[in-house]
């Protein structure tokens, strides 16, 4: 399950995060959030926030898979001391660097803050995050209280219309 991350900074979508060095040549472990992991190096150049919430650019930073995840080569790291100073920093990129959504695909963010509604018309409130439980996606809605609804199209996800910033989900409004 991933962990959940800090508020984006306006416009950025969070991609991954540095869990530290891995060896002494300043390789670095990043834990990336797209499909498949190693496509979070198309989206660059990438926004660095530290846990002091500082930012930079960065460009050229590379990578490969490695049996314990994502192995990175940051421009500028050149250690293990100045790649265990990155632990904890997040890896953005401006929204307009992904591309279009194929149809009937959403990226989480886009979802994020609409309004939800039953088949019955009760609001629920409106969509916090999603999450993934590895058999499925969640969407977690809070308004006067939490739901937590499986993402899985038509069954309980049965509209989404981002015009009317509306999710319409089957789903009883005791459950």
């Amino acid at each position: 399950m991933q962990t959940t991350p800090s508020a984006a900074p306006q416009g950025l979508i969070l991609l991954g995060r540095v869990h530290g060095a891995f060896g002494v040549r300043g390789e670095l472990k990043l834990e990336s959030w797209t499909e498949p992991r190693s496509a979070i190096f198309r989206y660059q150049p990438w926004i660095l926030r530290d846990a002091q919430g500082r930012e930079r650019e960065l460009s050229g930073a590379r990578g490969r898979e490695s049996p314990k995840g994502l192995v990175a080569v940051f421009p500028g790291v050149e250690d293990r001391d100045a790649a265990e100073a990155m632990h904890g920093t997040d890896v953005y990129v401006p929204r307009s660097a992904l591309p279009p959504a194929s149809a009937d695909e959403y990226y989480w963010v886009d979802l994020e803050g609409l309004r939800v509604v039953n088949l019955d018309g009760v609001e629920f409130g409106r969509v916090s995050h999603l999450f993934s439980t590895g058999a499925n996606d969640v969407v977690v809605v809070n308004g006067e209280r939490e739901r937590m609804i499986p993402f899985l199209q038509p069954d309980y996800i049965t509209a989404i219309d981002f015009g009317a910033g509306l999710m319409t989900v089957d789903w009883d409004a005791d459950f």
